[in-house]
């Protein structure tokens, strides 16, 4: 075999060992953690308070947003546009229970967070608690 052949060859070996080696770790890996490659939507989303939520960009910070009183509830947004947006759009201030798809005013909702910051609204913590379990969107 010429000498340039037989560094192709080891090589190529070498990479398909490596390859090898990689795919007996990631099975390890997945076996001793089953659903691991599965995201854990139960830790995924979390219940906050409304005052670092926006809620018309249904977003979470991590600073108090700006109260908004219509009536007698309170809303939070994060600037004077969404502010303004509260006050006069009042389909800005309601939202859907993703779990029971019943309207809810995001005043008065249980509010959970996923791990992007993304903000859902519920009707109670047990309708929050089962979105977590289903991973429901």
């Amino acid at each position: 075999m010429k000498p340039g052949k037989s560094i192709i060859s080891a090589l190529y070996i070498t990479a398909i060992v490596i390859s090898a080696v990689i795919a007996i770790n990631t099975s390890v890996s997945l076996a001793e953690n089953p659903g691991s490659a599965q995201p854990n939507t139960q830790q995924a989303i979390k219940q906050v308070e409304p005052q670092y939520v926006c809620m018309v960009t249904n977003k979470l910070y991590d600073k108090a947003q700006i109260p908004v009183v219509v009536g007698d509830k309170t809303y939070y947004g994060c600037c004077q546009m969404c502010e303004a947006k509260l006050k006069e759009d009042p389909l800005s201030r309601v939202a859907t229970d993703p779990v029971s798809g019943k309207e809810v005013d995001k005043s008065t909702a249980v509010i959970g967070a996923g791990p992007d910051g993304q903000v859902y609204y519920f009707e109670s913590v047990e309708d929050l608690m089962a979105f977590g379990k289903t991973g429901s969107k």
